[in-house]
């Protein structure tokens, strides 16, 4: 079977579905450990396990005025913990996880558009 790429379907955040842009490039970072391997001076070597999070970049989300998307995006990025972060991909592929907002939040008036970062505590976990 070939690997099937293509626009993503949806993210939900915290329960809500929101399109994605279908030229949207997304990168995907599961979580858990980054390794690294640092000198001895004698010529043998040490594992340096460093713990990271989740990550999907690159999300350009349809912004609904009318269902005041622009507010809800923002009352998540101002909130102080973690919420339910869902991704579905052209695969029919399901990665989830506790996460928030990231970085910037902006709204394209052109495009009605946000581009969103999301990041999380544990792992992404395909369903």
């Amino acid at each position: 079977m070939a690997a099937v790429g293509g626009s993503i379907e949806s993210v939900s955040i915290d329960g809500r579905n929101f399109p994605v842009a279908a030229d949207a490039e997304s990168n995907r970072k599961l979580g858990g450990t980054e390794n690294e391997i640092e000198n001895n001076g004698n010529a043998t070597s040490r594992l340096i396990k460093t713990r990271v999070s989740w990550m999907i970049d690159g999300l350009q989300v349809e912004v609904d005025d009318d269902r005041g998307d622009h507010e809800f995006l923002q009352e998540r990025a101002n909130y102080n913990g973690f919420f339910s972060v869902g991704v579905t991909y052209a695969s029919g592929a399901v990665y989830q996880g506790t996460g928030q907002i990231t970085g910037e939040l902006q709204v394209s008036s052109k495009s009605t558009t946000a581009a969103v970062s999301l990041g999380g505590q544990g792992v992404l976990t395909k369903q």
